[in-house]
């Protein structure tokens, strides 16, 4: 049990009104999970005012209030902490109650549109390789230890991220590798954390129906790096040319990974195949298990971090050659058929492109790409016609089928995409609203040595549609037709 003083702390406060003697039992952002004993938290969000809520808060039996505002008909029995910022401030009061876990763990972080979720993963798996206990918090899971916990945000609430935090240092775990959304920066769910590091992938189209322009998108990612403290190290890819924005005013160590221009820690492609790369990092040549330029990025920020972070360069070279990517990130479906189905995560413009980019260069040239793409309803409608542009430009055939529709209607979401459809494309692309139904068609229209790539839900396992999660598993549907001969004659 903490003291209100306890909890704020450091805190930037206006006004306080009341006693900070009173004792806290749990802390809530959320009023109905306030009760005897608690501190509430009243954050403006993006569909709800916490502010709304305080009454209902002290009604369950909160005794002491975070707010920007006070209510109209303000209640003796709570305390109020008057800040510029709740919601920053719930940061450090969840940092603060559980106390500071961050502090005895070292936390990596991994930022930017693509490729956090296999970094992440890659980091976890090479620090277990490499003997340390480990945690992990991820878009498909979060790990304490060797437990699996189901995820439901990139970066959940401040809340959650530190009693997590808290029950892997309570674990023994040395390290914790963690994905940091832009709306997780914008929403100041990392406040109060000690990053031991962040690494920056890339920045491309995506989230603007959060952050309204690209600029603000920047600025999201940006914040991060200028809150390091100089013992961190900061990571980021030269190659993006927003890289090295986000290093400017970093007090962080500052280092670079590449492909193409000068940095710390270079790479170079010698052979790309589905089965894996040759990638040749400094003066040493390896295989990996992934495929694609994108992957090779994200080993390098794997390998790169770890050398900051003071690990031994043989060892970990020897460890990346037998990881794995995460699940539904270029993920190889087995197929009795001889056809090549790869399900991948990728729903924005670039993720797409680089996906297929990565088939182009790996395919021998006499077999056909088949596409099966949708776009995700209630989201950024700016990038539909752009996707579905990209995919028709560097496929031979595509289908255009529904994602996570939620509220909107497939169809409506479909010709959204078709519009960003060239003239000259249109003939080779087809609409099919039943994602099922979409993916059965690829399967039956593909011959043996065809290469079919369903895209845009990778590792999960439903679809969203009027606020119900349906099952849906794109490598079940996929594995089901590709090696059932009772469902596909050809």
């Amino acid at each position: 049990m903490k003291t209100l003083q306890q909890l704020i702390t450091g805190l930037t406060i206006r006004q306080t009104i009341g006693s900070t003697a009173v004792s806290i039992d749990s802390v809530a952002f959320d009023s109905r999970r306030a009760g005897q004993g608690s501190l509430f938290v009243a954050v403006a969000g993006t569909r709800t005012d916490g502010h709304d809520y305080i009454q209902k808060a002290i009604s369950q039996g909160a005794v002491a209030v975070i707010c920007e505002q006070v209510p109209d008909h303000l209640r003796e029995s709570a305390t109020f902490i008057l800040t510029d910022n709740s919601a920053e401030a719930l940061g450090h009061v969840a940092a603060a109650f559980y106390e500071h876990p961050s502090k005895d763990l070292k936390i990596i972080g991994v930022t930017g549109t693509n490729g956090k979720t296999t970094t992440v993963f890659l980091l976890h798996q090479l620090y277990s390789k490499l003997g340390f206990a480990c945690g992990l918090l991820s878009t498909i899971e979060n790990r304490i230890g060797s437990q699996q916990i189901a995820s439901t945000h990139t970066t959940a609430d401040a809340l959650r991220i530190n009693e997590n935090l808290r029950r892997m240092a309570d674990a023994g775990c040395e390290y914790c590798f963690m994905e940091i959304s832009s709306h997780a920066a914008q929403q100041h769910r990392t406040a109060g954390l000690n990053l031991h590091g962040l690494i920056f992938t890339n920045i491309t189209h995506d989230h603007l129906d959060y952050h309204i322009t690209f600029d603000n998108y920047l600025k999201a990612k940006k914040k991060l790096f200028d809150q390091l403290p100089p013992a961190a190290f900061a990571l980021v890819n030269s190659d993006d040319r927003n890289g090295m924005v986000m290093l400017q005013n970093t007090r962080a160590l500052k280092a670079t990974y590449s492909l193409k221009k000068p940095s710390e820690y270079k790479g170079r492609i010698l052979e790309n195949l589905f089965e894996g790369l040759f990638l040749r990092i400094g003066q040493h040549d390896i295989y990996t298990r992934l495929t694609g330029a994108f992957n090779a990025y994200n080993l390098l920020g794997t390998f790169g971090a770890a050398m900051l972070d003071g690990q031994q360069e043989e060892a970990v070279l020897v460890i990346l050659s037998e990881l794995h990517p995460a699940e539904g990130r270029f993920q190889v479906v087995p197929s009795a058929s001889g056809i090549v189905a790869i399900v991948d995560y990728a729903h924005t413009p670039d993720a797409l492109s680089n996906v297929l980019q990565t088939i182009q260069a790996t395919r021998q040239g006499g077999e056909h790409l088949i596409t099966v793409v949708g776009a995700g309803g209630n989201r950024d409608r700016t990038k539909r016609p752009l996707m579905a542009q990209v995919v028709s430009r560097m496929s031979d055939r595509v289908i255009l089928t529904s994602d996570n529709p939620r509220d909107e209607d497939p169809m409506e979401i479909i010709d959204e995409m078709e519009a960003g459809v060239a003239a000259a494309d249109r003939r080779k692309t087809v609409k099919i609203a039943d994602r099922r139904q979409a993916i059965k068609t690829a399967c039956m229209i593909a011959l043996k040595g065809d290469i079919i790539l369903v895209a845009g839900k990778g590792h999960e396992t439903y679809q969203e549609i009027k606020g119900r999660r349906h099952h849906f598993d794109d490598r079940e549907v996929l594995s089901e037709f590709l090696n059932n001969e009772n469902e596909i004659i050809k």
